[in-house]
């Protein structure tokens, strides 16, 4: 679809005023940092920065905590049904070792072994990004320490 005359002005101005405002909030931004280079309040933020640092450790750590309980507590609810599910099929079975109550078993050995093993790489995950997130809090009171 073509432009007529009075869009293609209207599509022009509009291009500029954009523009415009983008170069009026980069010189407001840069005139606004430039007066803060008062160098006394950064040295007292720095301990602050370290005691905000050290909160925000301590909530990774407590929120890492609660998040493995619970990956646990999950993959115990997993295997507690799959086991029961298991008994359900072996009692619902007239032949002792038949081969619905055998592939009941190992569905139910898959489902918890599976279980186990995505809740290990679950809480393994956690940890790295609790150990991330640490990491970055001490880069940042570094930075602001030197």
């Amino acid at each position: 679809m073509k432009m007529n005359g009075f869009g293609q002005q209207l599509s022009i101005v509009g291009r500029w005023m954009a523009t415009t405002l983008c170069c009026a909030l980069a010189i407001a931004f840069a005139w606004q940092g430039a007066f803060f280079t008062n160098t006394l309040a950064l040295a007292d933020s720095s301990s602050l920065i370290a005691s905000a640092g050290d909160r925000v450790q301590e909530k990774a750590s407590e929120d890492a905590g609660r998040a493995k309980s619970f990956i646990r507590d999950t993959a115990d609810k997993v295997e507690r049904t799959a086991y029961k599910n298991a008994q359900r099929v072996d009692e619902a079975t007239d032949d002792n070792g038949s081969f619905i109550e055998r592939k009941a078993k190992r569905d139910a050995a898959r489902i918890e072994r599976r279980a186990e093993e995505d809740a290990a790489r679950t809480q393994k995950a956690v940890d790295n990004t609790k150990n991330v997130v640490e990491r970055a809090v001490d880069n940042i009171k570094d930075a602001f320490n030197k």
